[in-house]
């Protein structure tokens, strides 16, 4: 395929950003750089969810109309772009003109098709998940997501989906693509789900109770439910139903969501689709959550970590290295700034900036700062690169670091048991050596690419190279090195 299309979900903006949105959205930066590197042509999208209850009321609390308050958050959140060094191309908000359109669209065809339809309903409601909560998904009475916010009784009368017609297709659905959702656990948690039997849910609310919506077509007195409204996003940012060719060169898509998404991602957006007529997604990569040394993270506790912090302290990719190599891809993983400075001190101080200002440093001594000339030099490569695109296949991010991290350590070994230094002395030709080490350096660089590229940048600069391809023998004999500084400074001399 040419093209590839990978979409985070979309941050509710009624927070700063933090810490566990940062690794959403940096592996999915990850894919979309390495998808590029494969010479697709990619749309990454990225945005802000600006409808629903608690944004109207949190408005409301600061005494600002909901739309000043949604524009002065969106920057927050497209700020993200250069703090973290992301490439999305498309940043959607839930308010742009063309998503409340698109959003009305796929209304009408939902109706049309017989699933839209309107009932008196009672239900308990978190308005932290935006979610009707059913007594089996309780704890003690509360959402366990959210067990500070007391549930909220709604009565009143609005439109519902008919989730429940969908159950058979989503099971379908999973079983034809039994990759359909990683990793197999959280596959096998959506079907159990949906095996028990789906209750159809609201999509609107009274318009005078909360008028901060979408529109309902037809029907001025009732706006979208934010789920519903939302999650269309990941069609309309390619212009859908308007601009059918670059819709349909697109998706369907990749989906990236944390595991408190899952059955809006897996289950309800994939039944909306079909309501729709629409191809489902093509995979949905589910992963954890994070917590602040072994506690979930909250303002009350005055644990969040907010990313600007991190990396006003550390750098950008300091933070994408630790969260992409430290964090398990699958399950929640924990930060501490003091297994953060471990980590960075052990694999990017003294692991890939130390073994590049090794090479470079030998370069310029014993090779006049030039790429060697040489013949008939290998390394065994192949199983690297295999292994490489095998992890990023199944988004093990954690594998992808630690399998350059011991690349790494294999080059610094080899620099170790050689002993070039001593071969000079002995008068031996290190010409061979010199170039097998500067090649395994641009190996590293490519593949580090998508993980931190601005690093892997600077050492592609270094060798005076753009070479970018996983063969081995690339790198230009006889250019000049440019050794330039140190990659990662030790951590005192940043305090």
């Amino acid at each position: 395929m040419k093209n590839y299309y990978i979409t985070t979900t979309l941050p509710y903006v009624n927070a700063e950003p933090h810490i566990g949105f940062a690794l959403e959205i940096i592996q999915a930066d990850v894919l979309a750089r390495y998808h590029r590197l494969l010479g697709k042509n990619v749309v990454f999208n990225f945005g802000t969810d600006e409808h629903g209850l608690k944004i109207y009321r949190k408005a409301l609390e600061l005494g600002i109309e909901p739309q000043k308050y949604c524009d002065e958050y969106a920057v927050k959140f497209d700020a993200l772009k250069q703090a973290l060094n992301l490439s999305y191309t498309h940043f959607i908000r839930t308010t742009d003109k063309y998503h409340k359109k698109a959003a009305q669209e796929f209304w009408k065809l939902c109706e049309k098709n017989g699933d839209i339809y309107k009932k008196n309903y009672s239900v308990k409601y978190c308005v932290g998940c935006e979610l009707e909560k059913t007594d089996s998904e309780l704890v003690d009475g509360k959402c366990p997501v959210h067990p500070n916010l007391v549930l909220e009784l709604i009565e009143e009368e609005n439109y519902f989906f008919k989730f429940s017609k969908y159950q058979k297709s989503l099971l379908k659905l999973y079983k034809d693509n039994p990759n359909f959702i990683i990793p197999q656990n959280r596959q096998l948690e959506i079907k159990n789900f949906v095996e028990r039997g789906l209750e159809d849910f609201s999509i609107s609310r009274l318009k005078n109770k909360m008028p901060w919506g979408v529109e309902v077509p037809g029907d001025e007195s009732q706006v979208m439910y934010v789920w519903f409204d939302a999650l269309i996003n990941y069609i309309s940012t390619l212009g859908w139903p308007e601009n059918k060719n670059n819709f349909e060169k697109n998706w369907p898509g990749v989906q990236v969501a944390g595991k408190d998404n899952l059955r809006q991602q897996a289950a309800m957006w994939q039944a909306m689709l079909i309501s729709a007529g629409l191809p489902n997604s093509k995979q949905i990569f589910i992963h954890g959550f994070i917590t602040a040394e072994g506690k979930k993270m909250s303002k009350s506790l005055g644990n969040v970590i907010e990313p600007y912090k991190i990396v006003e302290k550390y750098g950008t990719d300091a933070v994408r290295y630790y969260l992409l190599g430290a964090m398990p891809a699958y399950e929640d993983g924990d930060f501490s700034i003091q297994r953060f400075e471990e980590f960075y001190t052990a694999h990017l101080v003294n692991g890939i900036g130390n073994l590049t200002s090794r090479i470079l440093t030998m370069l310029e001594k014993y090779s006049e700062s030039k790429i060697p000339q040489v013949e008939n030099v290998n390394w065994e490569i192949e199983n690297f690169w295999i292994k490489y695109n095998k992890y990023l296949s199944e988004y093990k991010f954690e594998e992808v670091v630690n399998l350059i991290n011991k690349f790494v350590a294999e080059l610094d070994s080899f620099i170790s048991t050689q002993k070039p230094w001593e071969k000079v002395k002995a008068g031996e030709d290190i010409s061979g050596l010199l170039y097998q080490l500067a090649e395994g350096l641009r190996q590293i660089a490519v593949a580090l690419l998508p993980i931190i590229p601005e690093t892997a940048e600077k050492i592609l600069k270094q060798l005076n190279t753009t070479e970018l391809s996983h063969d081995w023998g690339k790198l230009s004999e006889g250019g000049i090195i440019n050794k330039g500084g140190i990659l990662f400074s030790r951590l005192e001399n940043n305090i």
